[in-house]
């Protein structure tokens, strides 16, 4: 039987529950007694609704008019899910369903930054520890650092893209095989070798004097959670923040199409992209699968979830009381302080004077947006496909939300599917 007979036979057997295909191990962990498993019990079936035909219809030419091979879209009104519905194909044949989990890329640094905000919140660290002091949580890597101006990186800085580091030329995250050669190993660099050629390198700006996007410094930060939490970063996140929110199906992504998760989509890079060298030089690949090393993001962007899931998450980080939040209201505060156009927030991009905040997250596989809104709406959009514009490809489907909301927003249905059936 080819795999492709195979994914979508599984697929036929497991409609409805969110399983199928997928060589990746399960965790073996089970959720509480009465916890709702949103990835199971959420269908197109049980989330349709009628008043929402036109819109649909919008989403799916905005899908034509992009090449988007499936999508997910959930809606959320005052913490409640009143939409969540799945576009397109999760593979070949398989529709895509709203419980099916995709990468999220790097709106992980918003999980991240949650649980950097719950170890504050638990007495563990300061937002302005310096994490490279002499008792610092990173001071285990002072022996290779020349700049100085490292010991002055505190935690607040690695949350803020401010920490010192810009991107010239390739970010080291994303140029797996240069690093190699750089490095002089034979196997793909590790977080520790990752960081330990950073630290060698001198900063590009005193900490706190300029703001650049930086996936190095949040994987600075999943090796502070490590560090405090005692365990593997995925577990801690899973334990301390995903599973307390009511997310029970998230993991930390993996490479290549056979490893995938039970329950993961597959992914497109956009029309037309060609054959690229893999990271770990097994040959040709296809971008998303082995074009870079996706594993290696970890808390900068390699977790995969549900867009439900995440629409849960996110609910038990807004400050809102009708989901239990896992943060403090001070934490919640901190994280959603208003931001300038030149200014990260704590996790989130930005957060806007005129309320709203957002999350946006690309890979050459995917794109991610979330908009939260200072009304209560929360739109969650997340691709199996990449697009030819990369990460400005979210400032259209912010265009698109803005769109729906003004036509549709009335026409929501007052239900809550976090409760399930």
């Amino acid at each position: 039987m080819s795999s492709g007979v195979a994914f979508i036979a599984a697929a036929v057997i497991a409609v409805g529950i969110g399983v199928f295909g997928g060589d990746g191990k399960e965790s073996g962990y089970r959720p509480p007694k009465g916890a709702v498993e949103l990835n199971k019990v959420l269908t197109n079936e049980l989330c349709a609704a009628d008043t929402l035909a036109r819109m649909e219809r919008e989403l799916r030419s905005f899908m034509q008019q992009w090449g988007l091979q499936g999508a997910a879209l959930c809606i959320t009104r005052n913490d409640s899910l009143v939409y969540a519905r799945g576009f397109g194909e999760a593979d070949e044949g398989v529709p895509m369903e709203p419980g099916y989990i995709m990468r999220v890329a790097s709106v992980s640094k918003l999980v991240t930054a949650a649980g950097i905000m719950l170890l504050q919140d638990q007495g563990r660290l300061s937002l302005d520890d310096k994490v490279f002091a002499e008792d610092g949580v990173l001071a285990r890597y002072r022996d290779v650092i020349k700049d100085k101006r490292y010991y002055d990186i505190t935690v607040r800085h690695l949350l803020m893209h401010s920490a010192g580091f810009v991107v010239r030329g390739a970010d080291p995250m994303f140029a797996t095989r240069e690093m190699m050669n750089r490095l002089g190993v034979s196997e793909p660099p590790g977080s520790d070798q990752l960081i330990r050629w950073q630290l060698r390198r001198p900063l590009s700006y005193a900490p706190g004097t300029s703001s650049k996007y930086s996936n190095m410094g949040f994987l600075l930060l999943t090796e502070v959670i490590e560090q405090l939490g005692g365990h593997s970063y995925e577990e801690w996140i899973n334990d301390n923040v995903l599973r307390p929110a009511g997310c029970y199906d998230c993991h930390l992504a993996k490479n290549f199409y056979e490893e995938r998760y039970p329950g993961e989509v597959r992914y497109h890079a956009h029309a037309g992209e060609t054959p690229v060298e893999s990271f770990d030089g097994r040959g040709e690949v296809e971008r998303c699968y082995g074009g870079n090393d996706i594993t290696a993001l970890k808390g900068a962007g390699g977790w995969v979830m549900s867009v439900p899931e995440l629409a849960r998450f996110v609910s038990s980080i807004d400050g809102r009381a009708e989901v239990n939040d896992i943060l403090s209201r001070e934490a919640v505060a901190q994280m959603t302080a208003v931001t300038d156009s030149v200014t990260f927030g704590l996790g989130w991009n930005d957060c806007s004077k005129d309320g709203i905040w957002t999350r946006t997250g690309t890979l050459s596989s995917t794109s991610a947006l979330i908009k939260y809104f200072p009304d209560g709406e929360c739109w969650i959009f997340v691709t199996n496909t990449g697009t030819y514009r990369g990460p400005h490809f979210t400032k259209y489907v912010s265009t698109l939300f803005r769109r729906l909301r003004e036509k549709y927003s009335a026409l929501l249905p007052a239900r809550n599917l976090f409760e399930g059936a």
